[in-house]
């Protein structure tokens, strides 16, 4: 909406700034800010008064991490409506609306109930198990059906363009003209992957949004760049039409992010719940596919893919070994938890591990 307001520098010269994709990018980031302080407060009094706390596990399902997370039993949850309400109060000012910005907001908002309806049968049950697996599946399944369709019926060309892979460190896409079916499978892996692999780190306070938060700094670089012709042919990207427009969405993302951080920071006064974390890793993995860069989620996302394979292996352990298992428990950080490492202490190693994957995704952009 304000973005608009460039038409207006013949009668006032620094009204052209609106024009401008940077300006708006710091501009969406610092309304994001402002608007998540302004309702933090009354949100998190709200969800108190509603009894919105998340159920904590009992020592018989975790054993001693109960003890642990013992003082963490009445803080309030669904803080994901924090950063919902702030990124898109902010997007509405500065985005300027395409298809891009569109798909990319059907699936945060798509995620976000669906997370909503998990956290408000959690709370209802007071039990940590919400909607089933299956339905989540079948919803993020859907999601990328109806994404890729936009995006086939938009235009030929972009049907193309998202036929083809591009890998780090290599200039051109390794593979092309890939089949429908084989594109939206991959999609899915990628939108379904990362929006349940921040769903499985979000277990200590500060630990998913910080580590989120240098993903989405990386991903408002690379929708930046990629949606500048000139700079993404110098770069060896493969350049995306309108996509600048999600630079400017993941800098309000960004800003919203930093506003629930200060109030997620160990002791946290709200958790993030599915309502975040599913959304927040849903529109992360779309962004990543929109902008023809999503394997280098997994060098940036490292900490969310370490996050993801301990679960699996020790699934897998247990099933296969007899009921022994490879971790004290799993996801990761729970391991460390449980070996001794005090949980401030650990979510600040978990975030200079995710700030080392961020410089080495920038070094991506050189070794070509």
């Amino acid at each position: 909406m304000l973005q608009a307001l460039y038409k207006l520098e013949p009668h006032w010269g620094p009204l052209r700034l609106f024009r401008y994709l940077s300006f708006r990018m710091l501009m969406a980031l610092f309304t994001s800010v402002i608007i998540g302080f302004l309702i933090a407060g009354p949100m998190r009094r709200y969800l108190c008064c509603r009894g919105m706390e998340q159920a904590q596990r009992t020592a018989r399902e975790v054993h001693r991490l109960a003890e642990l997370h013992a003082a963490k039993e009445h803080t309030p949850t669904m803080g994901g409506l924090l950063i919902f309400f702030s990124t898109l109060s902010s997007a509405f000012l500065w985005v300027r609306w395409n298809t891009l910005v569109g798909l990319s907001l059907l699936v945060y908002v798509a995620l976000t109930l669906l997370g909503f309806g998990d956290d408000f049968l959690k709370i209802s049950h007071r039990s940590s198990h919400g909607l089933p697996w299956w339905l989540k599946m079948a919803i993020q399944g859907l999601l990328t059906a109806l994404v890729l369709a936009v995006l086939w019926a938009h235009s030929p060309e972009w049907r193309q363009s998202y036929a083809e892979l591009c890998f780090p460190f290599f200039k051109h896409p390794l593979l092309s003209d890939l089949p429908g079916w084989l594109v939206g499978l991959f999609f899915f892996c990628v939108l379904s992957g990362t929006s349940n692999a921040i769903n499985l780190t979000d277990g200590i306070d500060g630990l998913a949004t910080g580590c989120a938060l240098m993903t989405i700094l990386f991903f408002t670089l690379m929708a930046y760049l990629t949606g500048n012709a000139l700079v993404a042919s110098y770069l060896h990207l493969s350049p995306v039409s309108g996509s600048g427009e999600l630079a400017v969405l993941c800098a309000a993302l960004a800003g919203a992010c930093l506003v629930f951080l200060w109030y997620n920071a160990h002791p946290a006064e709200i958790f993030m719940g599915d309502t975040g974390s599913l959304a927040i890793g849903g529109l992360v993995g779309t962004i990543a596919f929109l902008v023809k860069q999503p394997f280098l989620l997994v060098l940036v996302g490292a900490v969310f893919v370490a996050e993801t394979l301990s679960v699996i292996l020790q699934v897998a352990s247990f099933r296969w070994r007899g009921g022994r298992r490879v971790l004290r428990m799993a996801p990761l950080h729970h391991h460390f938890e449980l070996s001794g490492i005090p949980e401030p202490k650990l979510v600040v190693r978990f975030w200079i591990v995710s700030f080392l994957c961020l410089l080495l995704g920038l070094a991506t952009l050189k070794l070509r």
